[in-house]
């Protein structure tokens, strides 16, 4: 970590309020100009357990969590106990006058003193970082304001008094934290966590049915979309199981409706069946699948790469599908609008693998440019049409002409059975061989214009560390410090998992003396499936499966190299 950037550590219990500071100062920030990254670990409790909200800010480029604290936020004993040997040697604790600051270096604050009553202390904890970080008086001002304004005058009157005398209490330790540099950052960006830029992608490709069975960590998509369900006349329904809402979803495909299913593993092994019928419907839909620590309900609220073999072979038979798996949250926005494209162009299912850590964590993006963006495949909704339609007529390249029920003469045929061209139930030999052909060659077009990896680093370079998904900002920091050791090293960061397209990448890890594959699972999934797609087998492997999301530290000493 540079002298440009500050870790900042928030510990408590579930309901003591940890979360409303982290938010708080993470919009703070943004407001402010500085770059932020969160990444927030908790425990599958309503109350009690051991939490904490993460932020990395400062100026300049941060693109991962960190190991390092500078400032930890104690709201609680625990948190001390835990934490403190990850307190930097020049880092301090905050807590409240009444705990133990256990030989750290400490601000011990009277929150009874500054706050009349308990629900104040967030507002006075937050003044006390504002601060240290020099974060402008006005900007905590304009934000406590903002906050509680539909709370009325009173309410916003109480929490200015405790924010402007916590202020005033704090001035006197501003040596103790050297404060950030003066930032350099856009102030008028938006703050949002991964599945908040799902759930935007999803609108701006036009979704109007979202089916869902609440799953952590991949509720907010839903929920995300039902704030803007009004506004954007979009229908979001709880199912009343995981096997429900997909084949609800299908049933909305049929009828013309752009439709987006979020779930975990958990829930998504319930869907595989009515993946199966996906396929061989050839219908467009879109399923977003954050990925948690199985097996079962495994670590329900923490962070893995471990799903990419379940979405890869989900669901009996054979049928094409494609998998993207964002890196950054302007990625979770960009991947799910092109997941809706894809589908539709293509008549096949798509989806967008994420993970605990990037759905939960904030970023401060600018704001998405909507005139930019290409416009989404369309079904044929014409009313131009004769009694001789045929659903799944062959194709040169398998995508067959598809129109909706009710808007022309055609009749519009969808079963789960093998079919005919125009819909009908078939056993004939020859047909399932065509139709099985038709469908698979569908592959072949998602193949052709497959998401190249980006590469990241020195031209050339003599190793080449491999990333996919949520895992390229911790792999890109570890290749830059290793860099800076003067070694030649390179990332090549996949954002498409499948299908994969080798002449966009085999010739770049052929040319390297080593090759490093970094993911978070047990079994290097995705460098087996590159294995058995290219022949090319990766020289060492860095995993990593406790839950906890990659770090540059944890690479590097999983790799034995010293921090530079």
């Amino acid at each position: 970590m540079s002298n440009k950037d500050k870790y900042i550590v928030i510990g408590g219990e579930a309901g003591q309020g940890l979360v409303t500071i982290g938010q708080m100062l993470t919009k703070a920030l943004a407001r402010s100009g500085y770059e932020i990254l969160i990444a927030q670990h908790y425990m599958s409790r309503v109350r009690g357990g051991h939490n904490t909200y993460r932020i990395r800010t400062g100026v300049g480029e941060i693109v991962s969590p960190v190991d390092d604290i500078d400032i930890l936020v104690a709201l609680n004993q625990e948190t001390v106990s835990l934490h403190k040997k990850n307190v930097n040697d020049n880092g301090i604790v905050i807590l409240d006058e009444s705990l133990d600051s256990e030989g750290l270096k400490a601000i011990k604050v009277p929150f009874s003193k500054l706050a009349p009553r308990p629900i104040y202390q967030n507002i006075s904890g937050l003044a006390v970082l504002g601060e240290l970080l020099g974060i402008e008086s006005d900007v905590l001002q304009t934000l406590v304001k903002n906050t509680f304004m539909k709370k009325g005058d009173e309410v916003v009157a109480q929490n200015l008094e405790v924010l402007t005398e916590s202020c005033r209490w704090a001035g006197d330790f501003k040596t103790s934290c050297t404060p950030l540099p003066a930032p350099e950052g856009n102030k008028n960006r938006i703050v949002i966590h991964g599945n908040e830029a799902i759930a935007l992608g999803a609108l701006a490709a036009g979704v109007k049915c979202c089916f869902f069975y609440p799953m952590t960590p991949a509720t907010s998509v839903a929920q995300n979309l039902i704030t803007y369900a009004k506004q954007m006349k979009v229908l979001v329904e709880q199912a009343e199981d995981e096997i429900a809402a997909l084949n609800m979803g299908l049933g909305s495909v049929y009828a013309g409706a752009k439709t987006l299913v979020p779930t975990s593993g958990g829930g998504f092994a319930l869907m595989t069946e009515a993946v199966s019928l996906a396929g061989v419907m050839e219908s467009p839909i879109v399923i977003v699948v954050a990925q948690r620590p199985g097996p079962a309900t495994g670590l329900p609220t923490r962070t893995e790469q471990a799903d990419l073999n379940l979405v890869l072979y989900a669901g009996h038979g054979e049928f094409p599908r494609a998998i993207f798996a964002p890196a950054t949250i302007e990625g979770c926005f960009e991947l799910t609008y092109k997941s809706f494209d894809v589908t539709e162009r293509y008549q096949t299912p798509a989806f967008v693998l994420t993970d605990q850590f990037l759905a939960d964590s904030y970023r401060a993006v600018e704001k998405f440019d909507l005139n930019a963006l290409s416009p989404v495949s369309e079904p044929d909704m014409s009313q131009n049409g004769d009694r001789n339609y045929k659903r799944y007529a062959y194709s040169d390249d398998g995508v067959s002409p598809r129109k909706v029920p009710g808007f022309s003469k055609s009749l519009v045929l969808a079963d789960c059975h093998e079919h005919t061209e125009d819909g009908h139930i078939t056993e004939s030999m020859e047909v399932r061989v065509a139709m099985n052909d038709k469908r698979m060659k569908k592959e072949e077009g998602m193949r052709a214009t497959a998401i190249p990896p980006r590469y990241y680093g020195d031209k050339n370079a003599s190793r080449i560390l491999i990333s996919w998904g949520s895992s390229e900002g911790p792999v890109r920091e570890a290749a830059a410090r290793m860099r800076k050791k003067g070694k030649s090293v390179g990332v090549l960061s996949f954002t498409q998992v499948w299908p994969l397209n080798s002449e966009q990448f085999l010739s770049v890890l052929e040319a390297a003396d080593e090759v490093i594959g970094v993911e978070g699972n047990a079994t290097a999934q995705f460098m087996r499936l590159l294995r058995q797609e290219t022949g090319f087998n990766v020289h060492k492997k860095v995993l990593r499966y406790d839950g906890r999301p990659f770090t540059p530290r944890y690479i590097l000493q999983q790799l034995g190299e010293q921090e530079g």
